[in-house]
C-alpha cells in the first residue's frame, strides 16, 4: 500500500488556483477557504473536487498505562461510551448526523468486549495495550495489524461511496501514549506534551509525567516509526495510523481532528511522508501538546474552539468547510461568465 501512496496531484492544484483567480471577486478575496479548495484539487486529483458524502471513523481501545492512575476515569469507561456511540447518544452522533456522515465505531481492542453491540464493527487485535511504563504497547505484528483495521475500515467507507474521512477515537489513558509518542519523535520535554487529557488536578499530571518518563526512559525512540508505535503506542492510534495511509493510497482528503488524531497522523506521515499531502487539520484543541504536534505535522488548523473531547468532533465541526471550499470552486461564475470586467493583476504561484 505505501508504495501507491503519490504526492497530491499539482496540475489540479495549479487549475484549481486557475479558476479561483477567475471568479467574481477579488482574487485571495475568500482567504484560506481558496487555498482549502486548492489543495483539495490537489488531493484528489480533480480541478473541481468533491467531497461528499463524508465517512466518521470512530476507533476505540485500552491502554494498559491507564493501570498507572494517569486518567480521572476508569478503564471502563471505554466500552460504556463505545455503547453509548452505538446508541446515538455521544456528541460525535449528534455532529455526524448534522453533514450527513456515514459514522462507524469500531472496537479494536476494548479490554471490556463489545461483542453484543448492536452496530459495533469487531475488528479486534488485542485486549488493550501493554503498560507502556513496564512493556511494550504491543508487538510489531500486532502493530501492523492495527494498521490494517484502519485500512479496512477505509475499504467499507469507500463501498458506502464516502470521499472524505473524519477520524475519531476512545480509549481512557490515550493521550499518556500520544503524548510518549510525541516526545519521542520531537524531541520535546514532556512539559511541552503532557496534557490533562479527561481534566486532571496538578498532582496527577505531575504523576504522568512521571510514567511517561518512565516509558520513555524504556523504550528504543531511536527505531523506526513502525516499532515506536509498536512500543509506546495504542491500538485506536495505529488504527487512525493505518485509516490515514489508505485515505492517501485513494486520494481521499482525512480531517484530523484533535491530539491523539495528530499523533496517529504524524505516524502515518514517519511511515510514508507522502501522506502529508492528505491531512487537513480541523482545529487546535485546548490539549497542551497538540500546537505541538500540529507543528510536527507541519499544518495549520481551520478552527480553534477550544475542545478537547476527541471522537472526531472538531474536525467533523471543520468539515462544512471544506464543502464550501468546492462549491464556491464549482459554483461561482466567472468574470466572462458574468460580463465583469476582471483584475489585470495575476497570482503569485
Amino acid at each position: 500500500m505505501l508504495e501507491s501512496i503519490q504526492p497530491a496531484c499539482a496540475a489540479s492544484r495549479a487549475a484549481a488556483l486557475a479558476r479561483l483567480d477567475q471568479l467574481t471577486k477579488p482574487r485571495g478575496s475568500l482567504g484560506r477557504l481558496e487555498w482549502l479548495a486548492a489543495e483539495l484539487a490537489g488531493i484528489t486529483a480533480q480541478p473541481l473536487p468533491r467531497v461528499d458524502a463524508p465517512a466518521v471513523l470512530v476507533f476505540a481501545a485500552d491502554h494498559g498505562i491507564a493501570a498507572e492512575g494517569v486518567s480521572a476515569f476508569p478503564q471502563e469507561v471505554s466500552a460504556q461510551m463505545v455503547a453509548n456511540f452505538a446508541a446515538g447518544g455521544a456528541a460525535i452522533n449528534v455532529l455526524a448526523k448534522q453533514i450527513d456522515a456515514y459514522l462507524e465505531v469500531v472496537d479494536v481492542g476494548v479490554v471490556t468486549s463489545c461483542e453484543g453491540i448492536e452496530g459495533v464493527i469487531i475488528d479486534r487485535v488485542r485486549n488493550g495495550t501493554g503498560n507502556i511504563a513496564v512493556e511494550d504497547a504491543m508487538s510489531l505484528d500486532e502493530a501492523r495489524e492495527a494498521l490494517m483495521v484502519g485500512v479496512r475500515a477505509v475499504e467499507r467507507a469507500r463501498h458506502q461511496g464516502c470521499r472524505s474521512l473524519i477520524l475519531g477515537e476512545m480509549g481512557i489513558a490515550n493521550t499518556s501514549s500520544s503524548s510518549a509518542l510525541l516526545a519521542a519523535w520531537t524531541g520535546l520535554s514532556l512539559q511541552q506534551v503532557v496534557g490533562r487529557g479527561t481534566g486532571i488536578d496538578d498532582q496527577r499530571l505531575a504523576h504522568k509525567c512521571r510514567v511517561i518518563e518512565k516509558a520513555l526512559s524504556r523504550a528504543r525512540t531511536e527505531a523506526d516509526p513502525l516499532a515506536v508505535l509498536a512500543q509506546l503506542g495504542g491500538l485506536e492510534i495505529a488504527a487512525m495510523a493505518g485509516a490515514c495511509l489508505a485515505a492517501a493510497a485513494a486520494r481521499l482528503p482525512v480531517v484530523v481532528d484533535g491530539f491523539i488524531a495528530t499523533v496517529a497522523a504524524l505516524a502515518a506521515t514517519r511511515l510514508c511522508p507522502d501522506a502529508s499531502d492528505y491531512l487537513i487539520a480541523g482545529h487546535r484543541s485546548d490539549e497542551s501538546g497538540h500546537g505541538h504536534a500540529l507543528q510536527a505535522l507541519g499544518v495549520e488548523p481551520l478552527l480553534s474552539l477550544g475542545l478537547r473531547l476527541g471522537e472526531g468532533s472538531g474536525a467533523a465541526l471543520a468539515y462544512p468547510l471544506l464543502r464550501s471550499a468546492c462549491a464556491v470552486l464549482a459554483e461561482m461564475a466567472t468574470f466572462d461568465d458574468a460580463g465583469v470586467t476582471a483584475e489585470p493583476e495575476t497570482r503569485p504561484l
